[in-house]
């Protein structure tokens, strides 16, 4: 990497100061008894404390002075050390039932209702692994590739300079001493990529596929050999995300009642005259690295656990928090409202502000077709370990 990558980076730091910073919502936090948490009784916490185990395996080789959160911002949050006791109490808990989880979960944390000003309710939506099929070679119907980040691509988050440039991030390349925007989605995809730069892991049979599996992160391909390979988040070109689904609303193609992801691949497979050009009004495009774990890889490093792993916005809450949910179910047939422990374990680039998480649904038709369609309002409580002690605030 230039030498001079992280002076670029203050200077570029320093001018988006200069411009006023959109206004940030910080979570409020209040101590409730587990009582109050509708449904806490009829959860099983067995399988979270399985998810919190993953965590725990980082949380614990963390030196215990070491700040929990990754900002001053979290300081709420303590340090790791307030969360290796529950760590090491639970990484040894091997043969426990349903109640004993919950137990644990009781005896060592504290639950806190999490507000934003006058906001109780926020937006929870889905996603999860999906299936794609390819090959190692170009060739036949696998034109379509999933593509290693470049090793020009330099990305900064700007937050390490400034604590008032939390959450924003730029990316780009260096040329001469001045960092340069990188291609966008549409540039990429037409091959403009520096040709020593353009590395493709695998091809697949469907630039839709491809697609939405940038959105998601993280997936799985079902190569032409018939092995499987496994594929996560790598890197993002720096450019902003932006939403086809708004694009499609705004030309009367979709309403804000009818549009899902579901009904999105629908609209793209229908027009493909005009698919390119949609999903090209994303600027934003996603680098991939081959895994050598099965399953989904959240932004903690770790496998996901379906239904117990939970995306938050990371510049607002720390990897491995534990969280209550209770959300709307996003089957219309579901009376019953989700209402089930989860962990903080992954972030993307659409989850942003305090009462806002992206719902793992693992793989498979069923995940895909809950994910695809969960717009669900819901509210959430974390829990904190007991040696930390918030008011309202």
């Amino acid at each position: 990497m230039p030498k001079n990558v992280f002076a670029l980076a203050l200077l570029l730091s320093l001018l988006a100061a200069c411009a006023t910073p959109p206004e940030q919502r910080y979570p409020e936090f209040e101590a409730v008894r587990y009582d109050q948490l509708p449904g806490w009784e009829a959860d099983s916490q067995l399988d979270t404390l399985a998810a919190f185990k993953k965590s725990c395996e980082r949380i614990l080789k963390r030196e215990p002075e070491t700040p929990f959160g990754r900002n001053i911002k979290m300081v709420w949050a303590g340090t790791y050390g307030d969360w290796q006791p529950a760590c090491r109490a639970m990484t040894h808990s091997f043969f426990v039932d349903n109640d004993q989880a919950r137990q644990l979960f009781e005896s060592y944390f504290t639950p806190y209702r999490v507000t934003a000003g006058r906001q109780k309710k926020g937006l929870f939506t889905g996603y999860y692994q999906p299936l794609l099929h390819g090959s190692l070679t170009r060739h036949g119907q696998y034109q379509t590739p999933l593509r290693a980040i470049p090793d020009d691509l330099v990305m900064v988050d700007l937050s390490e300079f400034r604590d008032d440039l939390k959450g924003r991030r730029i990316a780009g390349r260096v040329q001469g001493n001045r960092l340069k925007p990188y291609e966008s989605r549409e540039e990429i995809v037409a091959g403009r990529l520096p040709q020593d730069k353009d590395q493709p892991i695998v091809w697949v049979d469907d630039p839709v596929d491809a697609f939405f599996l940038q959105i998601q992160g993280s997936g799985k391909v079902q190569l032409d050999t018939g092995e499987v390979l496994y594929v996560g988040y790598a890197g993002q070109n720096g450019h902003p995300y932006f939403a086809i689904g708004r694009a499609l609303i705004e030309q009367g193609d979709l309403t804000r009642e009818t549009v899902s992801m579901q009904a999105i691949r629908d609209w793209l497979v229908a027009n493909p005259d005009q698919a390119a050009e949609m999903m090209n009004r994303n600027p934003s495009y996603v680098f991939f690295r081959e895994l050598d774990v099965e399953g989904a890889i959240g932004g903690e490093g770790l496998a996901l656990t379906p239904g117990r792993s939970l995306a938050v916005d990371h510049t607002l809450y720390p990897y491995g928090l534990p969280v209550w949910l209770d959300v709307e179910y996003p089957d219309d047939a579901a009376a019953d409202n989700i209402r089930q422990l989860m962990v903080a374990q992954d972030t993307g680039g659409a989850i942003r502000g305090p009462i806002r998480g992206d719902f793992f649904w693992g793989a498979g038709a069923q995940a895909e077709a809950l994910a695809g369609q969960m717009k669900s309002e819901g509210q959430i409580w974390v829990l904190l370990p007991k040696t930390i002690s918030l008011n309202s605030e």
